[in-house]
C-alpha cells in the first residue's frame, strides 16, 4: 500500500469507489447546494491527500465532511485529518500512536456511522504485537510547564468516580465519559509532563477509554466499542500497564465472542494470559479463554482453562487486584463455570454452578446478574423447561429495566423466537407480551 492511501482521506475516498477528480465533484456540488462556488478540482485532493497541502477549515473542510456524511463537530474540535473516517486496519502500537488512537476513537462519539468494525484478523496482529513489543520510552519534558499536580490529582478522581457510575448510570455518565477523555486526551498532547505524570495520564485515558468501550458495546456499537478499547490498549501500553493492557484484550476476546468468532477470540486470550502479573487478572482471562472454548467445544480445554482460573482466583498476593478487575470473584467463576459447561452440554452441573453464582453476587452486581440469568433462562429453554426459562428470563429483565441495561433486554429478546413455541404457557405469554411492548425502545 502506498503513502497517498495511509492517509485517511484517501482511504475514505477509496472505500466508496470514488477517484480523486469524483471527490472533487461531490465537493463542488455540495457548495453549490449552500449557494456557494468550490474550485476543487482533483490535482487539489491529490495535495491534500500527500500532505502538501490542507483543506481550508472555514471553506473546504465542512463540505468535504458534508460529502462523507460526517457531523461538523468532528471536523471543529479535532481538527484535520483526524476527524475524517477511520481505517479497518488498528494502529501499530508505540507512544507516537497513543493521541491519534484517543482521536480516533473520541470521533466515533461524534459520528456513529462513518466507521469500519476492525477485522478479526487485524486484532489477532495487533495481540501478537503486543505480546513482543515492549513499550518505548515517555518523552521527557522540561520542569517549566509541567501538568499541575493538583490537576492531575483531580483528574485522576473525577475519572475513577465516572467510571463507578458508568454501568448502572449510563445515560447520565456518557457525555461526561467522554468530555473527561477530550480533556485527558488534551493535556496528553498539548502539555509538558514528567514521566511519572505522563504514565498516570496514559493510564487513566486507558481506562477511561475501556470504561466508553464497555458502554458502547452494551448500546450494540460494536465498531465504536472496539476502536476504544483499541485507544486504551495504546495507552495502557504506552503507559507500561502490562496487566490492564492484557484485560484490554480480553475485552476485544469478549466482543469477538458475543460476536460469533470464538476462534479469534481464543487467539487473542492465547496471547494476552502469558504477559498477566496479578492472579486476578491471570484468572479473568483464563475464565473468558474458558467460554471461548466452551463454544468451539473444546471439553479438555476448557475444562484446564476453568481449573487455571480456580488457581490463580485463590493464590495469595500482597497487591490489591487491579481496579479493572478488581470485581472478579468466586461468584463470577461460578456462574461462568456453568455457562461453559452448558454449552458443552453438561447442564445439571451447569444449574447448579449458576444458581451458585448468582447467589453470590451483590445486589451492586445487578447488570452482571441479568446476564447470568439470562443464561441460565437460554439453558433451560434447551433442557426444555419453558414455564421455569421465561420466570429467569423476566427477573432479568426486571433488574436490566432498573439500570437501563439495554445489551442484557438484547440477550432476553434474542429468546423470543424459541420462547414463542411455548406461547400457550402462563409466564412465557406474559414474558412475551412485555417484550413486545418495549421492543421499539431496543
Amino acid at each position: 500500500m502506498d503513502d497517498e492511501i495511509r492517509h485517511p482521506l484517501a482511504h475514505a475516498r477509496n472505500e466508496r469507489g470514488w477517484s480523486q477528480e469524483e471527490l472533487a465533484r461531490r465537493i463542488r456540488k455540495a457548495a453549490a447546494r449552500r449557494g456557494l462556488r468550490s474550485g476543487t478540482r482533483g490535482s487539489r485532493v491529490s495535495k491534500w491527500e500527500t500532505g502538501r497541502a490542507a483543506p481550508d477549515e472555514d471553506e473546504s473542510q465542512p463540505l468535504i465532511a458534508e460529502v462523507f456524511g460526517i457531523d461538523y463537530a468532528a471536523v471543529a474540535q479535532l481538527g484535520w485529518p483526524n476527524w475524517l473516517p477511520g481505517q479497518d486496519k488498528p494502529l501499530p502500537l508505540g507512544p507516537q500512536n497513543a493521541v491519534p488512537s484517543l482521536q480516533e476513537a473520541l470521533m466515533t462519539s461524534l459520528d456513529r456511522r462513518s466507521f469500519l468494525a476492525y477485522a478479526s484478523a487485524s486484532l489477532a496482529v495487533l495481540a501478537h504485537q503486543w505480546t513482543i513489543t515492549e513499550p518505548g520510552r515517555l518523552p521527557r519534558f522540561a520542569a517549566p510547564g509541567e501538568v499541575d499536580a493538583e490537576m492531575l490529582d483531580w483528574l485522576e478522581a473525577t475519572g475513577a468516580e465516572l467510571i463507578r457510575f458508568a454501568t448502572e448510570r449510563r445515560r447520565r455518565t456518557s457525555h461526561l465519559l467522554d468530555a473527561h477523555l477530550t480533556t485527558v486526551t488534551e493535556f496528553i498532547s498539548e502539555s509538558r509532563y514528567t514521566p511519572v505524570a505522563g504514565q498516570r495520564l496514559h493510564t487513566l485515558a486507558a481506562s477511561l477509554s475501556q470504561a466508553i468501550a464497555w458502554q458502547h458495546f452494551d448500546e450494540r456499537r460494536h465498531a465504536s466499542a472496539g476502536r476504544f478499547w483499541h485507544a486504551a490498549l495504546h495507552n495502557a501500553h504506552t503507559a507500561h500497564q502490562r496487566d490492564l493492557g492484557a484485560g484490554i484484550l480480553s475485552d476485544l476476546a469478549y466482543q469477538l465472542l458475543w460476536l460469533k468468532d470464538a476462534r479469534t477470540a481464543a487467539a487473542i486470550l492465547e496471547h494476552a494470559i502469558p504477559r498477566t502479573r496479578h492472579p486476578t487478572a491471570r484468572s479473568l482471562l483464563h475464565l473468558r479463554q474458558a467460554r471461548a472454548l466452551a463454544v468451539l467445544d473444546e471439553d479438555g480445554l476448557c475444562r484446564r482453562a476453568l481449573t487455571a482460573a480456580e488457581k490463580a482466583l485463590e493464590a495469595p498476593s500482597y497487591d490489591p487486584a487491579p481496579a479493572w478487575c478488581s470485581w472478579m470473584s468466586h461468584a463470577d467463576l461460578a456462574a461462568d463455570s456453568g455457562r461453559c459447561l452448558a454449552d458443552l452440554g453438561r447442564r445439571r452441573q451447569a444449574h447448579q454452578l449458576m444458581d451458585e453464582g448468582i447467589a453470590l453476587l451483590p445486589a451492586t452486581r445487578a447488570k452482571t446478574t441479568s446476564v447470568f440469568l439470562t443464561y441460565q433462562a437460554e439453558t433451560y429453554l434447551r433442557d426444555g423447561e419453558p414455564d421455569i426459562a421465561a420466570e429467569t428470563a423476566t427477573r432479568s429483565l426486571d433488574l436490566a429495566g432498573r439500570i437501563d441495561a439495554p445489551r442484557c433486554v438484547t440477550m432476553i429478546r434474542d429468546l423470543e423466537p424459541e420462547l414463542t413455541r411455548y406461547a400457550r404457557t402462563t409466564p412465557v405469554a406474559e414474558l412475551l407480551e412485555r417484550l413486545r411492548a418495549i421492543g421499539l425502545h431496543y
